[in-house]
């Protein structure tokens, strides 16, 4: 066992700053001469107290160990030990969360979910259903639908709303009212305040295909028809049907 000094002995300090001094050395050397560690790595509260009572066994009598600083580093270390053992047990029940989280979020499989965007998906017969906030009332709400090329395919008129929340369908067809082929598109909403056009904020219905566990931060992700990256389960706003014919899902 390498010496751990005593209170009063050359190179002395606190007896944290020792083991830690240790834990270093030991390091170092397995670094130096590249052999392969097994078991344990660490010195654990078992390891500190042991240590402590050879180095209070072997202290000078002239200069014993001050008991204010040996019940200090001992709280110290309990500390930290104890701390260590919460985080574990935290992130055992993160992990039990995210699990629970991810059995119920299954259910959605299948299901349509109102997510923020103006993207979706169109099935062949189908349309894209949505949300929109409007912040005042309007005289003359427009919806222009696009491709993922950006080119304008339709445009058409909700008339007059008032402010709040309203439901916007799109039937899957163009100007001519012919209907277009399935894959991607995005709906714009718009209407002139103060003379000026602006957009404002639009939600989707999508289709759920499949959940996902996240990457160990705990989220629970969803894999939509439409996006190119999961959703948070978090950020979905209603569960539900579309209420058009095929609207996103593929």
């Amino acid at each position: 066992m390498n010496p751990i000094d005593g209170a009063g002995g050359a190179g002395g300090g606190s007896y944290i700053d020792q083991l830690k001094a240790l834990q270093e050395k030991q390091r170092t050397e397995r670094g130096d001469t590249g052999e392969k560690v097994t078991g344990q790595t660490d010195l654990n509260q078992e390891d500190f107290l042991s240590l402590l009572t050879k180095q209070l066994a072997n202290q000078d009598p002239f200069k014993p160990v001050d008991n204010e600083q040996m019940i200090a580093q001992m709280a110290s270390f309990a500390t930290v030990d104890g701390i260590g053992k919460m985080n574990e047990q935290f992130g055992s029940l993160n992990a039990a969360m995210t699990s629970s989280q991810a059995l119920q979020a299954s259910s959605l499989v299948g299901q349509d979910v109102l997510v923020p965007g103006n993207g979706g998906f169109k099935s062949a017969e189908g349309g894209i259903a949505g949300m929109v906030k409007l912040p005042q009332a309007l005289n003359d709400v427009i919806v222009r639908i696009q491709n993922d090329r950006g080119e304008l395919l339709r445009s058409f008129s909700l008339g007059a709303k008032s402010p709040g929340d309203h439901r916007v369908e799109w039937d899957g067809k163009d100007d001519a009212g012919q209907a277009l082929p399935e894959g991607n598109y995005s709906m714009n909403v718009s209407g002139n305040i103060d003379g000026k056009s602006q957009d404002f904020e639009l939600s989707t219905y999508a289709n759920v295909n499949s959940v996902l566990l996240g990457n160990g931060d705990g989220n629970v992700m969803l894999n939509i028809a439409g996006y190119a990256s999961p959703v948070k389960l978090t950020e979905v706003l209603e569960v539900g049907k579309a209420g058009v014919s095929g609207a996103g899902k593929s």
